[in-house]
């Protein structure tokens, strides 16, 4: 005489088990950074001027490096100094504490992002992500994404940075 055993209860019991855990899971949700870009220029004209002595430039760099200087390159005009460009990191008393110091010292401090680029270098993405984080944790309201010009690799060339 043999044993017989059913097992359709623990296979109802089993789904039963799956489609619950199924539907009270929660997903993880995606992190969402707002940004909100401005409306495209048509002319050149319509660009926002700003002042050197409002103006400080982060340039994003290979190896989780940021290069930063304060005012305009501006290398058609003779009359403004080429900056002395700084190095510095992602860490607490990096970049964060310039921004902080910056702010303090010019309350309407408008701050350009350029990322690098010259060849097989360049900057990556989390970089501009640790960047935008950082405009927030320091209560940035005025920064610009820039493309990065001639005249600022030049200028880190010149300076022998990288």
């Amino acid at each position: 005489m043999s044993t017989k055993i059913d097992m359709t209860p623990m296979v109802d019991l089993a789904f039963l088990l799956l489609t619950f855990f199924m539907l009270t899971t929660t997903f993880a949700k995606p992190n969402v950074l707002q940004l909100q870009m401005p409306a495209k220029v048509k002319d050149d004209l319509e660009k926002t001027k700003i002042k050197e002595s409002e103006a400080m430039t982060v340039i994003l760099a290979p190896d989780d490096k940021v290069f930063y200087y304060f005012g305009l390159n501006s290398p058609n005009d003779p009359s403004v100094a080429v900056p002395k460009i700084e190095v510095t990191d992602f860490s607490a008393n990096g970049i964060r504490k310039v921004l902080l110091i910056r702010k303090q010292q010019v309350p309407k401090l408008t701050i350009l992002i350029k990322t690098y680029e010259d060849g097989d270098q360049h900057a990556k993405y989390k970089d501009l992500v640790d960047i935008l984080d950082e405009m927030n944790i320091t209560d940035q309201k005025r920064y610009a994404l820039v493309e990065m010009g001639k005249e600022d690799l030049d200028l880190i060339k010149k300076q022998k940075l990288l």
